[in-house]
């Protein structure tokens, strides 16, 4: 299905019956593998090939290349073999010490010197023994370096022992500050967590740290000697010395650069993993729904930008209010907002959570006048500036400015956080960490697939959905979706599913992707509004038929539906999975998988990080989740750190499993460092707020023990808070 163009969210929703209900995820997992297995069975021929042609395919080795199931298997196996550029070896080979390094390298009781000796020409540039016996280990240490087991055996040495050493480039000192947690560091490397490995690589890539990675140099030799090294001779003391030499030359940088790789690649899957579970958390929110809302994007100097929008999002007027200068302009902002309120019949308000947000905040809700039915919220606007100036923005709304855009998405994001936010780069959106140091082609394409997971979650009016959603969804993408949007101005609304095959260039398979998440309120057809695929169709009907109605009367009347047997209609092609999911959906056709909007309110008299006091208990939103804590908006512009060790009473290990993006917690101020602008914050002895997902077991039922611990563990959340400039991606 994959390899014909089927979609993840597609098959995992409506192909059940072939995967045994695999959903994203396990969907997901299975195409990487694919990926991953094909792209070995590639460089498995080629390699195959390449050494035929040598005329040194042996059946030993070809089966060694044939039962190989890792490209590093793989590519020792080739390394012998691979073409190239002139090395040491080469040159001694060039001068004929090939079958003295033979003999050598059985070891064994002769004259070495004599032997070396017959091996002396000048015209090749082999002026006695010695140079010869230099050329013999050459070669014996490429032999070495090329040998698979030995590199496969000090892998395996790498991954138990190998460590990660980090320390400061001699002179910057002062201009490293944010990395001095690491000036002088080291740890076992596989357990060094994604982001401190992150942070140690950023700090060498900024000039500032050395990393080394690499296990103890004596048990590595160690290893290879007990290999190589047969017996006390004369030659097996230059095999000794061509094996250190291997081992420092090739072997060591070689394999520290291979794990540098490996490390870094699960470092980014991690940390882009969290990034993911950030953002499908946002772009899940719970919508406030359709409402006129005036949304303000708050200002000192410049003023607060107002909008009013009406149910779907349109501009319907803006104008801009002074509510922080003279008390004339508070009470003509006072006016204005009354005028604005009044003509649109304003059933929410929107506030941006940027400058000037809470004072704006304090001013909405001083209106004595303001009627108590119009919903004041807070919103955090991370991204908005970004979409403002974007041409997304420019096409939606070219008579208008930056200021009035930004606007517009503060308050279309209180609406329908997905909706607004698909039009802007996921990485502008604030979670995540690292965003800017992980591979971003993967990056992006995770990300990628988190929006169209949520999207396709979620489904869209086909009818108001702007082109940017519908890009994300199954089988479309952006020219599809354009052609979409221009086929709906032109002709106006679609009335039914089949309608689509109209849009140029959308064809059949197209249709079948997209069909099932495209929603049609209003539509000739009820199922049209549903999430019932219309390959399905025909079955509803089949059951409003056997029990004496119309689809109408099944889609209305919960007692007829409680008469549907679901087994009787089980055949080769549609099981149980796919009936079960079709009767729940007739329960509640369209239904929106997100969570009801609950309001929140920050402390009132807590606007700037001067109000705070150590002991505080303040309400908060977590903003973004990290491997080593959460960040949570108490109201104060600047977002307070709660290490991973202040998340819970109990032991914790992964952040993820206590609280979510966007989530509302208590939490208690346990620092404050007005200075450097950081708030240290803590979760423990707090009720925890229910979840979508329950946290798992913790590890014990013991609290975290209170001495500190020693200096470069990594688990003191106050050193981690007073190095989080150096942790964080932007």
């Amino acid at each position: 299905m994959l390899d014909e163009g089927a979609t993840i969210p597609f098959i995992s929703r409506y192909r059940k019956e072939a995967t045994g209900s695999l959903d994203e995820v396990q969907v997901a997992a299975v195409r990487d593998q694919m990926e991953i297995l094909r792209s070995l069975e590639q460089r498995r021929k080629f390699i195959l090939e390449t050494i035929e042609e040598q005329g040194k395919l042996t059946d030993e080795l070809r089966d060694k290349i044939n039962t190989a199931d890792t490209i590093m298997q793989l590519e020792d196996l080739y390394l012998p073999y691979k073409p190239k550029r002139k090395t040491r070896a080469t040159i001694a080979r060039e001068k004929g010490l090939e079958p003295l390094a033979e003999k050598v390298f059985a070891q064994g009781n002769f004259d070495l010197h004599a032997e070396a000796e017959k091996y002396v020409n000048k015209e090749k540039e082999v002026e006695d023994a010695d140079s010869a016996l230099d050329g013999a280990r050459d070669i014996i240490a490429e032999w070495i370096n090329e040998n698979s087991e030995a590199r496969e055996k000090l892998r395996k040495l790498f991954k138990d022992t190998g460590m990660i050493r980090s320390r400061v480039v001699p002179g910057k000192e002062d201009e490293g500050e944010k990395f001095r947690d690491y000036f002088e560091w080291n740890e076992q490397l596989l357990q060094c967590p994604s982001h401190r490995l992150l942070a140690m690589r950023r700090g060498e890539n900024e000039g500032v740290l050395v990393l080394d990675l690499a296990p103890d140099a004596d048990e590595a030799i160690a290893l290879l000697e007990n290999m190589f090294v047969k017996d006390r001779s004369k030659a097996a003391e230059q095999v000794q010395a061509a094996l250190v030499g291997a081992y420092k030359r090739m072997l060591q940088p070689s394999l520290e650069t291979e794990f540098r790789q490996f490390t870094k690649e699960g470092a980014d899957e991690k940390a882009i993993v969290v990034f993911a579970d950030n953002l499908r958390e946002l772009l899940l929110a719970s919508p406030l729904g359709q409402k006129t809302m005036l949304a303000i994007d708050p200002g000192f100097r410049t003023g607060c930008k107002v909008v009013v929008l009406d149910r779907q999002g349109k501009l319907l007027e803006n104008d801009v209010i002074y509510p922080h200068a003279s008390a004339g302009e508070r009470r003509g902002a006072e006016d204005t907002l009354f005028r604005l309120l009044a003509k649109h019949r304003v059933e929410a308000i929107a506030i941006g959570n940027g400058t000037a947000g809470r004072e704006t905040e304090e001013f909405v809700r001083s209106i004595k006048e303001l009627p108590k039915e119009i919903m004041v919220v807070m919103v955090n606007e991370s991204g908005a500036s970004i979409y403002s100036a974007s041409e997304v923005a420019r096409e939606e709304f070219p008579g208008h400015d930056i200021t009035v855009r930004g606007a517009v998405s503060i308050g279309r994001r209180l609406a329908d956080p997905l909706a607004e936010l698909v039009k802007i780069d996921p990485k502008s959106i604030g979670v995540g960490q690292y965003q800017h140091d992980v591979d971003q082609a993967l990056l992006k394409k995770k990300l990628d697939e988190v929006v169209e997971s949520c999207v396709n979650k979620v489904g869209v009016e086909v009818n108001t959905a702007s082109k940017q959603l519908l890009t994300y969804v199954s089988g479309i993408g952006p020219q599809l979706a354009k052609s979409i949007v221009e086929y709906r101005d032109e002709h106006g609304p679609f009335r039914s599913r089949k309608d689509l095959l109209k849009v140029p260039r959308l064809g059949e398979k197209a249709f079948e992707q997209a069909a099932g998440f495209l929603r049609i309120r209003d539509g000739i057809n009820p199922l049209d509004q549903s999430s019932v695929h219309p390959e399905r169709y025909a079955l509803v009907e089949k059951m409003a038929g056997d029990l004496g109605c119309k689809v109408e009367n099944l889609l209305a009347e919960k007692e007829l539906r409680k008469k549907i047997e679901v087994k009787k209609y089980v055949s080769e092609t549609v099981g149980l999975p796919t009936l079960n999911d079709i009767i729940s959906e007739l329960d509640k056709p369209g239904r929106d998988p997100r969570k009801s909007f609950e309001a929140f309110q920050f402390q009132d008299g807590v606007n700037s990080i001067e109000d705070l006091r150590e002991g505080m208990k303040l309400p908060g939103i977590v903003t973004n989740v990290t491997n080593f804590g959460a960040f949570v908006d108490v109201g104060v512009h600047q977002d307070g750190l709660v290490h991973i060790s202040q998340l819970s009473d109990q032991f914790v290990d992964d952040p993820n499993k206590v609280v979510k993006v966007q989530q509302q917690v208590m939490v208690t101020v346990v620092e404050v460092d007005v200075k450097r602008k950081r708030i240290a914050l803590s979760m423990k002895g707090q009720v925890q707020q229910k979840r979508e997902q329950p946290s798992s077991k913790p590890k014990n039922n013991s609290a975290p023990q209170k001495e500190q611990p020693k200096k470069g563990s990594g688990n003191d959340w106050q050193d981690q808070l007073a190095a989080l400039k150096g942790k964080l991606g932007g």
